[in-house]
């Protein structure tokens, strides 16, 4: 039982890793793409805002399957990998983690997008009278009234991260220690009939699920007073 505990817990911090790492890079990633979206006037950009969202309604099967192919031996993957020796970078924790950003995506973008343009034109029409820079006027007016659609953008793509099942286990298998995350810990216990293991972690994953909705109201709470 204390080996079974063990792996349980291996799983808990390999899970938190792989979503806290996801989401730090969504946020680096999507911010320039969300304000693109939110400020761009070209004809394309709804286009873009559209391969964006695939992961939305793509099931996790085919966008797994096509992710396992690009980080495979033969697709880019296979040359990254080859860089440091390795064939692939499918079935390793870097694999889980390009996959997630790819299929957590929209998650974080979205909300970043409405975030910006609730904010409007004429804050930043106000700040650039002002003499500030374009980079100025993101960095100390668009940024700070955005901070809601961060915050949720930050939640919803760590508790995506944490809730996948389909495309972690196409790209990432079911190794101990190196791909081995929380959801398919479960899938894995439930087929060996290990209940109860499948029942503590089942149970944790219902708590986060009820805190991640929780902590969207109150978020979405303080943005309709902050508008008011």
């Amino acid at each position: 039982m204390q080996g079974l505990s063990s792996e349980i817990w291996i799983s808990v911090r390999l899970t938190v890793a792989l979503a806290a790492t996801t989401t730090v890079i969504l946020l680096i990633v999507g911010t320039p793409v969300a304000w693109w979206l939110a400020r761009s006037r070209a004809r394309w950009k709804e286009a873009v805002a559209a391969v964006v969202a695939l992961p939305l309604v793509l099931p996790p099967t085919v966008l797994g399957f096509y992710l396992l192919v690009a980080l495979g031996p033969d697709g880019p993957g296979g040359a990254i990998a080859g860089l440091w020796g390795a064939r692939t970078l499918a079935f390793t924790f870097e694999g889980l983690v390009i996959g997630s950003v790819v299929y957590s995506l929209p998650f974080v973008v979205q909300p970043i997008r409405n975030a910006f343009e609730a904010i409007g034109d004429r804050p930043l029409e106000v700040a650039a009278t002002l003499r500030a820079s374009p980079a100025r006027v993101f960095w100390t007016v668009a940024m700070p009234l955005a901070r809601p659609g961060f915050l949720t953008g930050a939640v919803l793509g760590f508790a995506h991260t944490v809730g996948e099942f389909g495309v972690v286990l196409m790209i990432g298998g079911n190794i101990p220690g190196e791909t081995k995350v929380l959801s398919v810990a479960i899938y894995d216990f439930v087929e060996t009939l290990q209940w109860r293991e499948a029942d503590i972690l089942a149970a944790g994953m219902v708590v986060f699920a009820f805190a991640v909705i929780l902590a969207m109201t109150l978020i979405e709470k303080r943005m309709r007073r902050a508008g008011s």
